[in-house]
Order: structure tokens, then sequence, then C-alpha cells
């Protein structure tokens, strides 16, 4: 996958503010319903104020575009669920539901980058590996909070740690990106969908029954 780490430029300041504008100017485009397949570099850079070749000294093309507007979204959701502590204090299982509200949240704030993603992976292989690299990361911690559990004797000694992690992150995953792609938002609504999903979890992975 080619790497999106760029030299550390002499301006650092000036440039994250351009390459704020432009991120931003991009998200506003595709809040619009213009497919990102269709948004050409040109009109992104109309839109953020910037020279067509002001745009490329920031990205090196759409794609990497795209993979930042992605990585912000994928932490900020990923990072608040790695906030959830199974053997915390409290209800683990209402502490879970309220952070999958919040990542409920997240992914509608973000629905049109999601569905970019969804579209380009298709045909483009760095953004694909980027958003699997993400997700990937995120079932390898899962796998290591299982297996704590397990150790602690809270999670059943039978349960397939790695298969487990892999189901509750990818399967999650595809059911929040499905539930906010189309359905309305309704707090009633994404409440359900969070309950669901954290019972899915607790129940399914953490608490099952042995």
């Amino acid at each position: 996958m080619p790497s999106i780490t760029r030299r550390r430029p002499h301006n650092p300041d000036g440039r994250a503010a351009v390459e704020a504008r432009v991120l931003a100017a991009t998200e506003r485009l595709l809040k619009e319903g213009i497919r990102f397949t269709d948004l050409g570099v040109q009109r992104i850079a109309a839109e953020a104020g910037v020279a067509r070749s002001t745009f490329y000294t920031h990205f090196r093309d759409k794609s990497e575009l795209l993979m930042r507007l992605a990585g912000t979204m994928r932490e900020t959701s990923f990072g608040r669920t790695s906030e959830w502590d199974p053997a915390g204090p409290g209800d683990p299982l209402v502490a879970l539901t309220e952070i999958f509200t919040d990542v409920i949240r997240i992914y509608r704030t973000y629905a049109p980058v999601l569905a970019a993603v969804s579209e380009v992976a298709a045909y483009d292989e760095a953004v694909r590996d980027y958003w699997a690299a993400g997700l990937e990361r995120f079932v390898a911690r899962t796998v290591d909070a299982l297996r704590i559990e397990q150790q602690a004797g809270r999670t059943p000694a039978d349960l397939d740690v790695s298969m487990a992690s892999r189901l509750i992150v990818l399967g999650g995953d595809r059911f929040l990106a499905d539930h906010v792609s189309t359905t309305p938002a309704d707090p009633d609504t994404d409440a359900a969908a969070a309950r669901e999903l954290a019972a899915t979890w607790w129940y399914g992975a953490y608490r099952r029954p042995a």
C-alpha cells in the first residue's frame, strides 16, 4: 500500500491550513451528492480557493485525499470504541451502547465520505487496503481485549477469539455502514441500532454463555 506520509514542510501551519481547506471543500461537495469518482481535482481546488497546482503540492492524488478524509473518520470512531473497558466500573453493556450511539453519530456525520470509500475501494487498491488495514488494527485490539477477558475467566474458554473478533468488528462495520446509508436519521432508530450492536458484542463474544 502506498504511504501517505510526507516530508515535514517548511511552513507547517500554512500547509495545514491549505490542506484543511481542501479537505473541507471535498466534504462539502460530497454532501451535495457529487460522486467522488465524478469529482475532478479542478472542481475541488476551485471550491477550496486554491490553484490546481497547489492541490498537487499537498496531495499526491485524489486517492490520498480520500484516505485522509477516511482516516479522520476511522480514528474518531475506532478511538471512541477503544475507550470501552469490558471489565470497567458500572454496567459495561450500557457503556458500550452509549459508545455505539456516538459511533453511529460519527458515521452519519461522515456518511458521504464512507460512501466515497465504498465507491472507490471497488477499483482502487490503495484505498481498499488503507481502509482494510484500519479494520485489521481494530480486530487485533479486540483480540487482545477478548484474550484478557478469557484469561480472567469472564469470557468462555472455548470462544475462538480470532474468529469472534473478526465477526464483531467486520460485521459491525458493515452493519453501521448499511444502517446510516439506508435508514433516515432518527434518535430512536439509532438508539435501537446501538443497543442491538452492543448486545451482539456483549452476549455474542464477551459474555457468551458457557
